[in-house]
């Protein structure tokens, strides 16, 4: 009975439901498919940059090639062929002068409204220390996370309380400068108390100095760094597939500000991008951090370097702070309107040698020792419609790794890419990141083949397929294996209304439940979606499925109906979501609207239903809170989780609340 009526009550939902205000950036970001959603990794820094960009947009007018490249979905050619038209035009009157610029399909113009804006352009120069205290911008964010539920850790076994809390002051004066101090701690850890006598668990500060004089950006404390294709240095992050499309492979060098309540992948030190010359930049970066790790028996030697941050229990505390390394690195670049290219270096040293378990054959070719180094080019060429980018890389395991992408745009309305990529099952860098079917630049060769269609302004398609072979075993695959990769969406949007498909299809060769030989698992993931715009009110209706064969089959499904409300300063979200999978094979991912600064694309499987409530309520122009509550329901299970985090009931209800204080 009680099922009948969340279904009905579901129905209902969906045929009454009707508009939320323009829809935001998140929600498009997601509807894009930018985020790979089966590989989250690391995707909060992604999500911290744009809402960092957001929340502090580049004024289009005074932006150099360094500002835009911030903007992850943007590639190469787009940001010349910007900087050309401000160049040729002189300074945008208008955000509808994007439409000039070819490459831009009508919706990166449309996310390009959220994190870009148009200026009066300003007098150049660095300020003075006097308006940069004066007139700088501070800001002060708190989130706490409350669940209404204990799990088996809260009970015993965890160290501290169940609740998830984070400070975040952050100052910035125009596109000058930037600093911050954050202090996070996840639920289960201890609070001034065992190992966090200092209260949080972890904290990050960072300094950032852009545009003075010749240095273009110095960065103190810690920070994220990405140096071309991401085969020598890439502590940023990674988008999907599907943006490879929209960024074209884009080779990009970037400083950011570590400003992430994310505890791994980043650099503690210093890194400064200077200005040589009118074509020459040079970059140098040093970090000294504490890294976690699983220690060997020995105690003298590191099994594996642990970046999950988190420290609940004790086995967990055991491997905080367990080693150290020392990272030095460099990178200089040409660049002229047709040529870019550049050579990079780092060194790395760890205080344990790195000794990894390589009795299994998929981790031989694991990096092991205390001394690291690799050395990369990259290198790429605009010639009318062709567009080429690459880097190729080496090091102390003295085999090759290179990445290389080509673009042709035949018209404004088509655009085909292939990428390239050969990854050697010897090689390996520490901090490397970049385009991969495996998640790691080590043992991978493949072709992706990608196509945009844009042949109006209502309609959008894109599609690719990727082709990856593992000449060494992998997890799962005890032999040398295949995988394939394919994609397809379109939008047709008209007036206020916006219809999309979405369909994926991965095929990848993994062992039979014996091990004696591979099969293939095969997996197919479709969507469908609905959106009605009006002035206040908005609703979105959306379809996912899921299908997978390998030892067995396993089916899944889920509808949700999200409903917005929007008037001066109240944003009202409300989401219903009725999810029944097989099993956790067939799981379905689900994007949740979120506090600033958050991301989350959790995965539902079983049977249940999902419901949420987001309230955001500008006080006024310098107070801001807002409150979320979601609340699971399973039909299928007695219990939720497994081990410290099991909860002994069918549902959980959880609150977040987050206030911000602008001076």
């Amino acid at each position: 009975m009680k099922k009948s009526f969340y279904c009905i009550l579901l129905a209902l939902w969906c045929s009454c439901a009707w508009a939320q205000d323009k829809q935001d950036w998140t929600g498009i970001i997601h509807e894009m498919g930018i985020f790979d959603e089966e590989n989250q990794t690391d995707q909060e820094a992604a999500w911290l940059t744009l809402s960092n960009l957001a929340e502090h947009k580049i004024d289009l007018n005074s932006a150099t090639r360094e500002d835009l490249e911030q903007i992850p979905f943007l590639s190469e050619t787009q940001i010349e062929e910007i900087c050309e038209y401000l160049y040729r035009y002189g300074p945008m009157k208008s955000m509808g002068e994007l439409a000039m610029i070819e490459s831009l399909d009508f919706e990166q113009r449309k996310l390009l409204s959220y994190f870009t804006e148009i200026k009066d352009i300003q007098p150049k120069g660095f300020p003075s220390m006097r308006n940069i205290l004066k007139y700088g911008k501070h800001e002060l964010m708190g989130n706490l996370h409350v669940p209404f539920y204990k799990c088996d850790g809260d009970r015993s076994g965890y160290l501290g309380y169940p609740y998830k809390h984070s400070l975040r002051y952050s100052f910035q004066y125009g596109e000058y400068v930037k600093a911050g101090l954050i202090g996070a701690q996840d639920a289960g850890e201890p609070f001034f108390s065992d190992r966090n006598k200092y209260g949080y668990d972890y904290y990050s500060f960072y300094l950032q100095v852009r545009k003075w004089g010749r240095v273009k950006s110095l960065v103190l404390g810690r920070y994220r760094m990405n140096i071309g294709m991401g085969l020598v240095m890439n502590s940023n992050f990674g988008l999907g597939k599907a943006a490879t499309l929209m960024a074209w492979g884009q080779s990009a060098k970037q400083i950011r500000p570590h400003s992430s309540r994310t505890e791994g992948n980043y650099l503690q030190g210093a890194a400064t991008t200077v200005q040589v010359s009118r074509r020459v930049d040079a970059t140098a970066f040093v970090s000294y951090r504490y890294l976690d790790a699983t220690l060997n028996a020995d105690s003298s030697s590191v099994s594996s370097i642990v970046e999950s941050g988190y420290h609940r229990s004790m086995t967990e505390m055991n491997k905080k702070h367990n080693t150290t390394e020392w990272l030095i690195g460099g990178n200089i670049n040409y660049r002229s309107k047709i040529f870019h290219g550049g050579i990079t270096g780092i060194s790395n040293h760890l205080n344990r040698e790195l000794k990894p378990n390589t009795s299994q054959r998929y981790r031989q070719y694991y990096p092991s020792g205390k001394h690291f180094w690799n050395v990369s080019a990259d290198y790429g060429f605009n010639v009318g419609n062709w567009h080429f980018t690459g880097e190729t890389a080496t090091g102390d395991s003295h085999a090759l790794a290179t990445v290389n992408s080509l673009v042709w745009k035949p018209s404004s309305s088509v655009s085909l890419m292939a990428l390239q990529r050969f990854y050697s099952y010897k090689y390996y860098a520490l901090h490397s990141e970049g385009f991969s079917e495996s998640g790691t630049i080590q043992d991978e060769s493949g072709i992706y083949m990608g196509f945009n269609w844009q042949p109006n302004r209502q309609w959008l398609v894109r599609m690719y397929s990727d082709f990856a072979y593992f000449p060494w075993p992998k997890y799962q695959a005890d032999n040398a294996s295949h995988a394939w990769d394919n994609f397809f969406s379109a939008t047709y949007s008209q007036g206020a209304s916006t219809w999309s498909a979405r369909y994926r299809w991965k095929m990848r060769e993994k062992d039979n439940d014996d091990k004696t030989a591979l099969l293939y698992r095969h997996e197919h993931r479709g969507r469908l979606s609905y959106m009605h715009e009006s002035q206040h009110w908005s609703f979105k209706t959306q379809a996912d499925a899921s299908l997978t064969f390998h030892t067995a089959n396993s089916f899944g499904w889920m509808i949700t109906q999200n409903v917005n409300y929007h008037y001066r300063h109240l944003s009202v979200n409300a989401s219903l979501a009725y999810f029944h999978t097989d099993d956790y094979n067939s799981r379905i991912y689900s994007y949740e609207k979120q506090p600033l600064y958050s991301f989350s694309f959790p995965a539902y499987y079983g049977e249940g239903i999902r419901y949420i409530l987001f309230v955001r309520q500008d006080i006024h122009p310098h107070w801001m809170v807002i409150a979320k509550i979601g609340v699971t329901n399973y039909f299928d299970r007695k219990e939720i989780g497994t081990g410290l985090q099991t909860i002994r009931q069918s549902s959980k209800t959880d609150l977040d609340l987050q206030f911000r204080w602008k001076f």
